[in-house]
């Protein structure tokens, strides 16, 4: 697009196809994947790889609860090629012409995914989602993304912004946290929950090119009272296992590359590689470039150090990091200032590869969405019967069963009449329609309520009422028999 066609509001052209649609864009969330640097012939990779994209995310997980919240598009326009340089990160230049784009969809575009043809790891949140097709990235990726910009939280991994930990699952103190309705083992009342005993010894951002020349060494202190410890790095332009030697005060420690990966950026994860804690001494650890691959240059990116980090715990009995304990966990900013996280390893928003939020996050998804998005889709009334459509969860999902996750809806019919106690229509009680022949002492000016409550295990607290809906209708004087002819 010309700037001229910017400055008069013109959106881009667009070829719109719906990848995945549970309903009425009135009443879903609906992600648009807008694609940059596509160009006319690479139009079915474009959508080829949205559709991927979109059904990693949520056929199987993550996003799997809520899919029925939720629609996905892919919007194509063609792009001028563009070559990229980096391994290190994606941005956008032109905001004005993605918000364009997405304000032409109308309520057809809620959240747009800025998608980025590049096979590398990338991604951005905030206003716009940006992510890559990376195969082996670019799902893990939009989740943490999408993550920002769905439920508003900042990061849970350890060397970020301070300023950067906010939204339910940061507290500034033990005093302070928002999840104490998730605890494992919840304190008395009145009583601070535990913090978990850990400590980050080591953390850097490096975003350094290895070479063969040179060993990239980085040395830390630990007091030696932490009997466990944990180190996480990601390296990018490193195709083979035997191109690497990751090394721990002088040992191997056994790195292998990913399957799969190729030159992309990954997060290699180690625990307790002492095996019994450090000692009370300086430590080091070193990543040596064994080959310096001719080919490199061929992709336009040399082997690179992106992060790195040293974490200890403290025993049993002070730090328990097992998979599903909720409790109250450091995490440590790049000044070192202290916020706290409700699970060690358990969120994407702490770790990428992770597949799902932990459940602080999804409670806080489901609120989101919900109160966006109405229970009582639509309802039809006559003379006769009242029915409500539901959006279609619990018992009325269709095609799907959930595995591991208990949900239902609960429906309540009353009838109300001025001067006189509301009467629960029990008989009603559960069922979506309600006919007036099988009422008795109908009469004109009635009214006939129903109220609905979604119940899901993912939701413990909803205190503004997202997962509750309902309905009124009058019963008028034009039908015969008193029978209903105004809606609320």
């Amino acid at each position: 697009m010309t700037t001229n066609e910017v400055a008069q509001g013109h959106a881009p052209p667009l070829e719109i196809r719906p990848i995945f649609r549970s309903g009425d864009p009135n009443n879903r969330i609906d992600f648009v994947f807008f694609g940059d640097g596509y160009t006319e012939s690479e139009k079915s990779k474009f959508f080829d790889d949205a559709a991927r994209l979109a059904g990693e995310i949520a056929q199987n997980q993550t996003f799997y609860t809520v899919k029925p919240l939720l629609n996905f598009w892919a919007a194509f326009t063609p792009s001028v090629e563009v070559k990229g340089t980096e391994l290190r990160g994606v941005y956008y230049a032109r905001p004005e012409v993605a918000r364009l784009a997405c304000t032409s969809l109308g309520s057809q575009c809620d959240y747009p995914v800025l998608l980025g043809n590049d096979p590398y790891y990338g991604g951005l949140g905030g206003e716009f989602t940006v992510i890559t097709p990376s195969v082996k990235n670019g799902a893990l990726v939009l989740r943490h993304e999408l993550g920002h910009s769905i439920i508003e939280i900042g990061e849970e991994y350890d060397g970020g912004v301070d300023g950067g930990y906010f939204g339910v699952d940061a507290a500034n103190s033990p005093e302070t946290i928002g999840w104490r309705h998730w605890l494992t083992n919840p304190p008395a009342p009145g009583e601070i929950p535990r913090v978990e005993r850990m400590v980050m010894s080591f953390q850097a951002y490096p975003w350094t090119t290895l070479n063969v020349s040179t060993v990239w060494t980085g040395r830390f202190l630990s007091s030696g009272t932490y009997p466990s410890n944990f180190i996480r790095f990601s390296i990018a332009g490193i195709p083979r296992s035997d191109q690497l030697t990751v090394r721990l005060d002088g040992k191997d420690i056994g790195w292998a590359i990913e399957e799969g990966v190729g030159r992309d950026r990954y997060f290699y994860q180690y625990l307790d590689v002492e095996g019994g804690g450090f000692g009370d001494r300086e430590h080091e650890i070193q990543f040596v470039l064994n080959y310096d691959d001719p080919d490199r240059t061929t992709e336009g990116s040399g082997p690179q150090l992106c992060s790195i980090e040293v974490l200890e715990y403290g025993a049993p009995h002070e730090f328990n990091g097992s998979l599903g304990h909720y409790g109250v966990f450091p995490t440590f900013s790049a000044t070192n200032r202290t916020t706290y996280r409700p699970t060690n390893e358990d969120c994407l928003m702490r770790d990428v590869v992770i597949p799902d939020f932990c459940k602080v996050c999804i409670e806080e998804l489901w609120l989101r969405l919900l109160k966006r998005v109405s229970i009582i889709e639509n309802a039809e009334s006559d003379c006769r019967s009242f029915i409500i459509n539901l959006l279609p969860l619990a018992q009325f999902r269709t095609n799907e069963t959930l595995v591991g996750t208990e949900e239902s809806y609960e429906i309540v019919w009353s009838r109300k009449r001025k001067g006189q106690e509301d009467w629960i229509l029990e008989n009603f009680s559960g069922k979506t329609e309600l006919a007036l022949s099988e009422l008795d002492d109908i009469k004109s000016g009635d009214v006939i309520a129903v109220a609905v409550r979604f119940v899901t295990e993912e939701v413990r607290l909803d205190e503004k009422g997202y997962l509750r809906d309902s309905m009124e209708w009058t019963i008028g004087s034009e039908c015969k028999s008193g029978w209903i002819s105004v809606q609320t």
